[in-house]
């Protein structure tokens, strides 16, 4: 394939150090891509061949507008997988991309899962997304949340965790209420970080425009113009989450997120969450959004090792 135009810088920025982007190429899609200037022959089984010429087609477009990052090039991959290359083109239309704009930048769901979680937290009051690590469950509903309050569609975002140890006793823990949950909702306030800027989020913090709210502290309260995130929902009892979704208010918009493959309850608890799934999957007006190993959006061995343990996983119950 000959990649146009011909540009010396934008070429060097397509392929990356000492080609090291092509050779990421190569390693995932099990391809020899070999090249003069602009020209590539790139030799595999047909479908991979197909794959690589899709992937590098975007990633050299992509490569005159910005710098192209090996997680740009990951992620490129994780979009174009062979399966969904070769489907024949639907004759329907394709719904439209769903992006977020935040101060920090846009986001877009990658990938037709995630578009699809975007598209049922816009039109959904409780929404389930569910699935693995990495799947970006998390980033996307405090995306939402940030785009809500930002165009006032909601007065404040409240952020519910259940403070269960992952398999660590943490013992007593000094400070107040909020210091005493911080270390629970690290990756909810890494990722306001990520789209508000740190001293934005510390003020909306003060004026208690974010909350922190420890779900055992949810009782009793009722949530209305709020946007209301329960992240790792897989450690709540089944009272708890049920406690939990009949505080929803008028004006209210609810995420629940968790991985029902990481639960950290006492053996002889059941998960909130699974049991929630079995009980409200024909409820009108719910969402669900189940992902898989495919949606996975960190390094590349962080989806082979899901992939591993769910096989280990399925290999044990078979037994």
């Amino acid at each position: 394939m000959t990649l146009l135009p011909v540009d010396n810088q934008h070429l060097s920025n397509f392929c990356g150090q000492l080609d090291g982007h092509l050779r990421q190429i190569e390693q995932r899609l099990q391809v020899d891509i070999a090249n003069r200037s602009n020209h590539f022959k790139i030799t595999g089984v047909d479908a991979a061949v197909k794959s690589a010429c899709a992937v590098m087609q975007k990633l050299f477009e992509l490569a005159g507008k910005e710098e192209i990052t090996p997680e740009q090039v990951h992620l490129s991959l994780q979009d174009a997988s062979i399966d969904q290359l070769l489907k024949p083109a639907s004759s329907t239309s394709k719904p439209e991309l769903v992006s977020i704009k935040t101060k920090r930048g846009v986001i877009k769901g990658r990938g037709e899962n995630q578009q699809e979680y975007l598209r049922r937290i816009l039109s959904h009051d409780i929404n389930f997304g569910v699935g693995p690590a990495g799947t970006g469950k998390t980033y996307l509903a405090v995306a939402c949340a940030v785009d809500a309050l930002q165009n006032e569609t909601v007065r404040r975002i409240i952020l519910v965790r259940p403070a269960v140890e992952a398999g660590e006793k943490l013992g007593f823990l000094p400070g107040d209420m909020a210091q005493k949950v911080d270390p629970y909702l690290r990756p909810l306030y890494d990722a306001l970080y990520d789209m508000l800027g740190f001293e934005r989020v510390e003020k909306l913090l003060e004026k208690n425009v974010i909350e922190v709210a420890p779900l055992a502290f949810m009782r009793g309260r009722t949530l209305n113009d709020s946007f209301i995130i329960l992240d790792e929902a897989q450690n709540t009892t089944t009272e708890q989450i049920k406690m939990f979704l009949t505080r929803v208010g008028f004006g209210s918009t609810a995420v629940i997120t968790g991985d029902i493959t990481q639960i950290d309850l006492p053996s002889e608890k059941m998960s909130g969450l699974k049991h929630v799934l079995k009980v409200l999957k024909d409820v009108e007006g719910i969402s669900f959004t189940m992902f898989g190993v495919r949606d996975v959006v960190r390094h590349p061995l962080v989806q082979r090792i899901v992939a591993a343990y769910d096989l280990y996983e399925q290999q044990e119950q078979s037994k």
